[in-house]
């Protein structure tokens, strides 16, 4: 299991596992600012064309517990759509679950086989429809856990200029850089 932390503001993020993990007890600063100092590593390996770094701080990644606790929080009580059940019919967890799913996450998912999506229609404009299709939890955690590892790489080797799809970057800062680019 995961241990927390034995002072209120020391956190082992990547500590002794023999203890159960008290999910209240965790400094959700001290993992994000972990995985932020891992991701940004994997970014700058990746600018500097080391590739061999790049594969082993992503390894570290996958393997690093507060990948996996900031995952879990990410799925269960950041995101918007952690009400939205998938076809498990479970949505939202309580902190003693939340960190049963990091226990696991961290420990047991190997061995795990994607779950059906549950398909659901969103309304666009002209009366026609858009599929969605909504994950359970295990999955979306697991999803998460990757993404971690694999997205500062490929921001890396983006261009600067494309904006589709990507975190922090939506349509109108397309917009702001083409009217910049026409204006100059």
């Amino acid at each position: 299991m995961i241990e927390a932390a034995a002072a209120v503001d020391d956190v082992m993020v990547n500590g002794p596992e023999d203890d159960l993990l008290d999910w209240q007890s965790i400094d959700c600063r001290a993992v994000e600012g972990e995985v932020r100092r891992s991701r940004q590593r994997i970014f700058t390996a990746t600018q500097a064309g080391d590739l061999k770094k790049v594969c082993n701080l992503q390894k570290l990644m996958l393997r690093s517990r507060a990948n996996t606790l900031l995952s879990v929080r990410r799925v269960t009580e950041i995101n918007a759509g952690r009400k939205t059940p998938g076809v498990d019919g479970r949505a939202v967890l309580l902190a003693q679950e939340n960190a049963e799913l990091a226990d696991w996450a961290q420990h047991c998912s190997s061995s795990w086989t994607p779950r059906a999506v549950k398909r659901a229609f969103i309304p666009k404009a002209g009366g026609k429809q858009r599929p969605l299709g909504i994950a359970v939890i295990a999955d979306r955690v697991l999803q998460a856990w990757v993404v971690n590892a694999l997205e500062p790489e490929w921001e890396a080797r983006f261009e600067p200029k494309s904006y589709n799809f990507r975190p922090g970057r939506a349509c109108q800062n397309a917009i702001s850089a083409f009217y910049l680019t026409l204006k100059g």
